[in-house]
């Protein structure tokens, strides 16, 4: 059974998984799961386990020069961790950002599920693209 995380600890790995994303660091995003761990756009349907995990965040970064997630809010409520950010982006030359809700549940050290609330038309737009991502991934 894996030993549960503090709140201060939930904390940094929310802060963790957040310097993954800047430094575009594909296989520490999808290590940081379980290896049945979920990724939940809520708008589409969830990537299931890691290497599904590491395989769409890595395919999101091609033609992603970099990303900021930059957290307003974080706390833990009920041991689940809510983080509030605007994540910033430069995606193929094009600067854009978008507000975003993320909510992350714990396995021991490693995320078991992570739901992204967001408005998918507004992230879009601001990538610059008029075909939705996840069509171009499955």
């Amino acid at each position: 059974m894996a030993t549960a995380l503090t709140d201060e600890q939930k904390i940094a790995v929310g802060r963790e998984m957040a310097e993954a994303w800047r430094a575009l660091d594909w296989r520490k995003v999808a290590d940081m799961f379980t290896p049945d761990g979920i990724l939940h756009s809520m708008m589409v349907e969830p990537i299931v386990g890691r290497e599904a995990i590491y395989k769409r965040a890595s395919g999101l970064g091609d033609g992603l020069e970099q990303i900021t997630l930059n957290i307003h809010h974080m706390g833990v409520i009920d041991g689940v961790l809510y983080m509030e950010r605007t994540d910033e982006f430069v995606i193929r030359g094009k600067a854009g950002s978008a507000p975003v809700v993320g909510v992350l549940e714990f396995d021991g050290p490693q995320i078991r599920i992570w739901r992204e609330y967001y408005d998918r038309a507004h992230l879009l737009k601001a990538m610059g693209l008029v075909e939705d991502f996840d069509q171009k991934t499955r």
